[in-house]
């Protein structure tokens, strides 16, 4: 097993993207189960490729980008057997040129702690992603303490997924996922707590975008990464905010493979987010977070 450590060469990249979706492993694995990964390929008109993790890698590598990775682990709401965070980090061990692991934890199970510190410890996971909605648990609830204590401790990132999502759109009940365990306000009493902890609010954080701003602007351990929305479509209050306030602590993400960076670059063009604030967010933030200066 080897340990994962960065060799990303920080001048030479384009763009770090905060936020890449490892979802199927190498033995053809599902981190979905079929009724909700065929209902967000509907929901996102999606039928473009899903690599395994050395095929991201080498999209990236092409493209002169480092790639944040990760997958959620949702068993206990889902009943699926996630993807295995140790596998990612390894994937990204031997693609340490390109890649940066994110671990993911069930909150629910009883061994969240002790799984955490084993992918911080061992296995040298950068983050964690985690996903209040697809995972069914309330980040705000006093129970997750011991979580984020220990990754407070550790110095390593919490990315959030925020905002109204695909999955389960559309299936009878939205397959039972509540959306409002998204809303990124429940990470207020997270970034107050635990002022060390470095948290991502993921995408637009749509229908709440000004609860997300108001964080920010008020708890600033909390950042905001622009995944997930074409940038054509990004509510004009983020766009002034990435503009000026918060514009040393927003981040590009895709959400690949449903967004390629490819196509997030061109569609910013369109936007009026300046190009004197455009090397922070596509680089020097996320270096600076992610301690790869």
């Amino acid at each position: 097993m080897t340990r994962y450590e960065p060799a990303i060469d920080v001048d030479a990249l384009t763009a770090i993207d905060v936020h890449v979706h490892i979802e199927v492993d190498h033995h053809g694995h599902s981190s979905l189960p079929d009724d909700l990964r065929d209902a967000a390929a509907k929901y996102f008109s999606t039928d473009s490729p899903n690599p395994d993790l050395d095929g991201v890698a080498a999209y990236y590598r092409e493209r002169n980008m480092a790639a944040v990775v990760f997958t959620v682990d949702a068993e206990s709401n889902l009943g699926q057997s996630p993807i295995s965070s140790a596998d990612i980090a390894e994937g990204a061990a031997r693609n340490n040129d390109v890649l940066i692991p994110f671990g993911s934890v069930d909150p629910l199970k009883p061994t969240a702690v002790d799984d955490a510190r084993r992918l911080i410890d061992e296995h040298g996971v950068r983050g964690f992603k985690f996903h209040p909605t697809v995972q069914g648990f309330d980040p705000s609830d006093a129970a997750h303490s011991a979580l984020y204590e220990t990754l407070q401790e550790a110095g390593v990132v919490a990315l959030f997924h925020t905002g109204q999502t695909g999955i389960g759109a559309g299936l009878p009940g939205g397959r039972g996922l509540l959306l409002g365990l998204s809303n990124p306000m429940l990470l207020d009493p997270v970034a107050a707590r635990f002022p060390e902890l470095q948290i991502i609010m993921a995408h637009p954080s749509v229908p709440w975008q000004d609860e997300a701003l108001s964080v920010a602007t008020h708890k600033h351990n909390t950042w905001i990464d622009l995944s997930g929305w074409s940038p054509k479509y990004f509510p004009d209050s983020l766009v002034r905010a990435a503009n000026s306030y918060l514009k040393n602590r927003v981040l590009f993400g895709s959400d690949f493979p449903l967004l390629t960076p490819d196509r997030w670059l061109r569609d910013v063009e369109q936007t009026s987010l300046k190009p004197e604030v455009m090397p922070g967010i596509l680089t020097a933030n996320a270096v600076r977070l992610l301690g790869l200066g």
